[in-house]
């Protein structure tokens, strides 16, 4: 099913953007675990919209309600689901949408799909309000395995032609990955990002960017060759964040400007044990982790619902017209996607642990 994933840790994510409410359902949770809320509270709302000049002013609480699964605040072996309610869609916003589909939007590929019967209210269950409960599943993932010692972080890399400093793929630390508040790796180019993406909403207009997520204490021997590789599980979860258009490891494309002589990770012996001396691979080789710092990132789109006028076609009428479309939509969706793309990585590293 295309809103399932896992093997050991299954998720099976449910709603739509305007739906009553939307959730998750995660199955194989080990019994006696206890969730950390208050963990999780401040994951979900590094997600959140409203807060920023740049980003939607729909303003929903996020609040997880527990259905089942849990008993005096630890897993009991039942499956954990949650839901949360949305309290401030406005649906009338959409409705000249149903037969004039928005460039870059899912709408056309819907219709044709679902026979003209899905559901347009903020894109349905296409809607990146779905990474809300994604994110929650990833928060409880990534507090699992931090019992375990392997922390997941990710920064704005990127933002239009803005760049922060990258990880140091050798010697990423834990203290590099975590951060309070906007999350990169230089306050000024932080700012200068800010800026830039208010600048370009009051354009009416969006821009894109990169996200760059590092993986630290994750021991060497994770995932395996061909189909169960950790590049694919990673891809597969991180392509359920609607706006990622592209994937990269290590050093990724730019191995086209490498000769083998330096993309080769030579190896060495430091105190009894096997290293490497560089990181250009991103930590996996064969599709298995190799001890190094997993680093990896991820393309995003500009946000499609921009305010300037575009070409569409009347799906009645079957006619050429002009879309202008209103609402409360981002200028960039980098910022709130971060936390989304971690929550990717910790579905799909949980997968591959063994025992």
């Amino acid at each position: 099913m295309s809103f399932s994933f896992g093997s050991k840790i299954k998720i099976q994510i449910f709603g739509q953007s305007h739906s009553e409410m939307l959730g998750v359902v995660i199955d194989g949770l080990p019994a006696g675990y206890v969730i950390d809320y208050d963990y999780i509270h401040a994951f979900l709302e590094r997600r959140r919209g409203g807060q920023s000049d740049y980003s939607t002013k729909r303003t929903e609480s996020d609040l997880p309600k527990i259905v089942s699964g849990i008993v005096d605040n630890k897993t009991c072996g039942s499956p954990l689901c949650v839901v949360f309610l949305n309290r401030d869609a406005k649906s009338l916003d959409y409705e000249q949408f149903r037969f004039i589909p928005r460039p870059s939007h899912a709408d056309y590929n819907a219709h044709v799909k679902y026979s003209g019967v899905n559901d347009i209210r903020g894109g349905g269950h296409f809607s990146g309000r779905l990474t809300l409960p994604l994110c929650f599943a990833g928060a409880v993932c990534k507090q699992f395995l931090e019992e375990k010692g392997i922390y997941i972080g990710a920064h704005i890399y990127q933002i239009d032609d803005i760049c922060d400093i990258p990880y140091d793929p050798v010697n990423v630390s834990r203290s590099d990955i975590e951060y309070t508040g906007f999350p990169v790796n230089d306050y000024h180019i932080g700012e200068e990002m800010k800026e830039r993406m208010i600048t370009v909403a009051s354009a009416g207009d969006s821009i894109g960017g990169i996200i760059e997520c590092a993986v630290i204490g994750l021991p060497q021997g994770i995932g395996g060759p061909m189909f169960h590789g950790l590049e694919n599980s990673i891809a597969q979860v991180a392509f359920a964040v609607p706006a990622v258009k592209g994937i990269e490891f290590g050093v990724g494309f730019s191995v086209v400007d490498m000769a083998g002589s330096e993309h080769n990770d030579e190896y060495y012996v430091e105190n009894g044990k096997v290293k490497l001396k560089t990181n250009h691979a991103g930590g996996i080789l064969g599709g298995i982790s190799t001890g190094m710092p997993l680093v990896f990132r991820v393309a995003i789109k500009p946000t499609p619902s921009i305010f300037k006028e575009q070409n569409s076609v009347n799906l009645r009428t079957m006619q050429n017209v002009k879309l202008k479309i209103e609402g409360r939509h981002d200028s960039c969706i980098v910022p709130r996607a971060v936390p989304c793309i971690e929550a990717a990585a910790a579905i799909a590293i949980i997968n591959l642990l063994e025992g």
